[in-house]
């Protein structure tokens, strides 16, 4: 059990890390709206057909309803927007600053009605955190030449808003009691408002199958394959054989993942402000996870990148 655990475990850190990458080289020549669409349509078709031949019962109109508002938030509002500033922000950095999505929920928390008051740690914790976020995209007076285009920059990090609001719902509204089923429910309804958005900002008619790259088209498989499918397995099994302790280690090993990987495969920038910046988001992350209250596992933001 203990080698199954593990085996998961790094497969859920290697997979769910390099779906930057994936949508870094899928963006490239398909537009990021219809790249998204395609990618949950096609992972909430497979898992609802599997799910449903499997035995889980059939979702009621309110479940739906729940699918339908957070897979707007999770899917088309997070990963479409993170899939928007992709084309001009490097993967790297999109995943440190949708690493501080835990940072936004503790701020989305306390602002909700009837929402849960940070704690002093956790205080500090956010102050220390969107720090990092300026270091990392700040002006150049910051830390040296600010590298990165601002508008991804707050692409990205609306996106992470986004993650965050849809992750507080969706601790708070009716999910059946199969998670895999449900995560089929979010990515078909948020696939289908991805490709709705990439039809109403004009994707559609710009958009040239024949021009589309070998490197994209791989890379919109992976994400469909390895993203969705497999990741998101992996992460499932784990929650019902591992410690939620452990299981939630994936949050910090993401980023490095793909920073990494982004400046390997795709010679993106790797200078010491991203690393300075990278630590101060990850340890800000660690101590608010490490200060807050334990919840009941649920569907979050990063689980579906």
């Amino acid at each position: 059990m203990k080698t199954k655990v593990w085996a998961a475990l790094l497969a859920v850190y290697i997979v769910w890390g390099s779906t930057y990458l994936g949508i870094h080289f899928a963006v490239q020549t398909i537009p990021p709206f219809l790249q998204a669409g395609v990618r949950f349509l096609i992972s909430g078709i497979f898992l609802l057909i599997w799910r449903r031949m499997s035995g889980d019962p059939a979702p009621t109109l309110n479940q739906w309803r729940s699918a339908l508002i957070v897979g707007g938030l999770l899917l088309v509002g997070g990963n479409g927007l993170i899939s928007l500033s992709e084309v001009s922000l490097p993967s790297g950095v999109a995943a440190l600053l949708v690493a501080a999505t835990p940072i936004f929920m503790v701020l989305v928390e306390a602002l909700r009605p009837g929402g849960v008051r940070p704690t002093a740690w956790q205080v500090f914790g956010l102050l220390v955190g969107f720090s990092g976020v300026a270091l990392l995209i700040g002006p150049a007076e910051f830390g040296g030449v600010r590298e990165f285009s601002l508008i991804g920059g707050a692409t990205a990090l609306c996106a992470t808003f986004l993650w965050a609001l849809g992750s507080i719902y969706n601790r708070n509204t009716d999910l059946p009691a199969s998670t895999l089923l449900f995560t089929g429910m979010e990515m078909l309804m948020g696939g289908l408002g991805l490709l709705i958005l990439s039809g109403l900002t004009g994707e559609l008619t710009h958009f040239q199958p024949s021009a589309v790259s070998t490197a994209s088209l791989l890379g919109l498989l992976y994400l469909i394959t390895f993203g969705s499918l497999i990741g998101f397995t992996s992460y499932a099994w784990l929650l019902r054989n591992a410690p939620i302790s452990l299981v939630s280690t994936y949050a910090y090993v993401n980023p490095v993942v793909a920073v990494l990987l982004g400046s390997l495969l795709a010679r993106e920038t790797l200078n010491p402000r991203i690393l300075v910046a990278a630590s101060i988001i990850i340890g800000s992350v660690v101590l608010v996870n490490l200060t807050k209250k334990p919840a009941p596992p649920a569907i979050d933001p990063l689980e579906v990148v």
